[in-house]
């Protein structure tokens, strides 16, 4: 079990140190990070890793709901970031409402990848690891994104960074909770990771497949496609830590 708590809380804080990469890479179109790996990885999680993982225990019309809420859930998520807009002129001393949805949004965000990535550790250490890969490709390109939100809604680039690194840390409080939990709850994961399923694939589904569609060029359209392969298959490579 102490196994389970360090390397549980080593890679949340992995997780919620990526926020700070929005620092150096004002420059890079997140739409080409999309493309590096992010979709087939956070595919190969699910399918490989998680769906066989709910399968021991026998893979039921509750697990199916879980995995559908999990794909409601991460809908809501992203619709609450965009829900407002405002028309206010950006200064220092206003800030937009769209940009204070994306940090609320963002927060619960990762306090849902801490617990996901938790609940994947207390089943096997493959599987946390699996996740926790698949959790940090997505977030590269996320956090580039939240931070690109917070410079448009008026924030400097200094509290743009701390915010955005403060509503990563609920990652660490995700995960201190569902490991407390999962003391007195022994079948968390039981829920947690069709969940996690499903956010996987509506995130790699409605995000970055559409993303990776934009592009029509033959070359970089195979390059996409090995990127594709490469995450899956670094997914599966992980089977072999069983």
């Amino acid at each position: 079990m102490n196994d389970v708590w360090l390397y549980s809380l080593i890679s949340v804080v992995i997780v919620s140190l990526v926020s700070l990469i929005g620092v150096w890479t004002l420059s890079i179109k997140t739409e080409r990070l999309k493309a590096i790996f992010s979709a087939g990885a956070l595919f190969g999680d699910a399918f490989i890793h998680i769906f066989p993982e709910i399968g021991k225990n026998g893979f039921s019309i509750y697990s199916s709901l879980f995995v559908l809420s999990g794909i409601g859930l991460f809908f809501v998520i992203e619709k609450f970031i965009h829900w407002q807009h405002c028309h206010m002129p950006i200064t220092e001393e206003h800030a937009h409402p769209f940009a204070y949805m994306n940090l609320i949004g963002d927060g619960l965000h990762n306090f849902i990848d801490g617990s996901i990535i938790a609940a994947s550790f207390l089943v096997n250490t493959p599987l946390g690891i699996a996740t926790t890969l698949a959790v940090i490709l997505h977030e590269i390109p996320q956090e580039i994104g939240d931070f690109g939100v917070l410079l448009h809604g008026g924030f400097s680039k200094g509290k743009a960074l701390g915010l955005n690194f403060l509503t990563a840390l609920t990652a660490i409080i995700g995960a201190v909770i569902t490991l407390i939990v999962g003391r007195f709850f022994a079948n968390v994961s039981l829920f947690l990771l069709p969940i996690a399923a499903g956010g996987f694939i509506y995130i790699a589904g409605s995000d970055l497949i559409p993303e990776l569609h934009k592009e029509t060029a033959v070359k970089r359209s195979l390059m996409q496609l090995i990127a594709f392969l490469l995450g899956i298959g670094i997914t599966a490579l992980l089977l072999l830590l069983g």
